[in-house]
């Protein structure tokens, strides 16, 4: 199969970058022709004064985009296009392309950009859906990076492809990574007979951890939503001297440096290449995810439970479906610092007790999120949206008819 995959990365690397690179990596390794169309909006920093008046324009609909795609299609002529993201640099543009091309579009929904201008459901630390319906509301409170007019532009570009029916019409089928995630696009009026569910995977396998690791970890961004306050805020009320990692970037870095300085426990790693991650969750006594916000599914759950590491994980969401209580992990009360410090020490010295977890969280992997049976998912996904070969029997028919 010829597969053109569509990604723009953001100025920091994160879970969305990891999966288009897994899933591109297992098409080809299982013999797939992969063509990329990818941008990132680090360009964004070298653009003139008037490039940078025309972004937002070129949010709504970028002609540069539209045309290199529609150049893709025409000369390496694949069989459908799987699309990440499109925010900004791409814009939503290129399903356009597609549809003129007649090429079938696939596309994975890794957050809630489509309905919420800040892309997390989430407002002053609570959940709100309020955009869901009327955009107005996420201008009001800036909800895209704490800027009016920034959220302006998002909720502009949403507002206008909403109207002309680019995410109900242009689009084939829709990836959603839990069930939860589905549930709330079809709330908000997707067609539900249009969205699959297909969690991430990980590839290659790391293969299963053989200590009992030394310190809890905390992977991804050093955002507010992402419950990083109410993780140093536990860690500062921790009865016993426990290890805490945390890796990551954001606008809370600088926050998590100085907690580092006053905490000797703490410690901040920054920004983990890709090829060190692994080693570092092997090496954790487990995982802490402490986020505010809906998550999908995070590429460090799926990765965690192919390394034998259970998750400790705010009862919110998707998390409820991926984390099982006394399984695979322990559920606390979203922002509830005293419930987390409890399950933290509870955790931490009941060791047996961890390792049972780890032991099944590795047979979680082994049942859900192997690159085999994710591979598996995928390919019938494309099949569905690819058109279904004639019959040669019925080959002479379809001629005479379309005569």
């Amino acid at each position: 199969m010829k597969v053109l995959l569509v990604h723009n990365s953001y100025q920091k690397p994160g879970g969305e970058d990891r999966v288009y690179q897994v899933e591109r990596d297992l098409l080809r390794a299982h013999g797939n022709e992969v063509i990329e169309y990818c941008r990132s909006n680090l360009e964004i920093e070298e653009y003139s004064s008037l490039e940078r008046l025309m972004l937002v324009p070129r949010t709504l609909w970028s002609s540069q985009s539209r045309r290199e795609v529609t150049q893709l299609l025409c000369t390496a002529k694949p069989e459908l296009v799987h699309v990440h993201n499109t925010f900004m640099v791409i814009s939503p543009s290129i399903y356009s392309a597609c549809k003129e091309q007649r090429v079938p579009v696939v596309q994975t929904l890794h957050n809630y950009r489509m309905l919420c201008p800040g892309g997390n459901l989430v407002r002053d630390g609570r959940i709100c859906h309020d955009c869901s319906a009327h955009l107005a509301y996420g201008v009001l409170h800036g909800c895209y990076r704490g800027s009016r007019a920034g959220t302006a532009v998002v909720a502009s570009m949403l507002a206008w492809h909403r109207v002309i029916g680019t995410y109900s019409r242009l689009v084939d089928r829709y990836i959603a990574l839990s069930e939860f995630t589905r549930q709330n696009f079809v709330a908000a009026g997707f067609d539900p007979d249009k969205i699959c569910v297909k969690p991430n995977c990980v590839y290659p396998d790391p293969g299963e951890r053989t200590g009992d690791g030394a310190y809890a970890l905390f992977v991804g961004r050093l955002e507010t939503e992402k419950g990083v306050d109410t993780l140093l805020s536990a860690w500062r009320q921790m009865t016993q001297r426990i290890p805490l990692r945390l890796a990551g970037a954001g606008f809370l870095s600088e926050k998590v440096k100085a907690a580092a300085l006053d905490m000797p426990q703490v410690e901040y790693l920054g920004q983990v290449p890709s090829n060190r991650l692994m080693d570092i969750i092997k090496g954790a006594r487990f995982l802490v995810l402490p986020s505010l916000c809906y998550e999908n599914f995070p590429m460090t759950v799926a990765e965690a439970y192919a390394c034998g590491v259970p998750v400790l994980a705010s009862e919110l969401g998707a998390m409820k479906e991926i984390v099982e209580q006394d399984r695979t992990g322990l559920l606390f009360r979203p922002g509830d610092v005293d419930d987390l410090v409890a399950k933290v020490l509870f955790a931490w010295n009941n060791q047996e007790y961890l390792r049972r977890l780890g032991r099944q969280a590795r047979e979680e992997y082994e049942t859900k999120y192997t690159s085999d049976l994710n591979y598996e998912l995928l390919l019938k996904i494309y099949l569905s949206v690819l058109p279904k070969e004639v019959p040669r029997e019925n080959e002479q028919t379809v001629r005479m008819q379309e005569e």
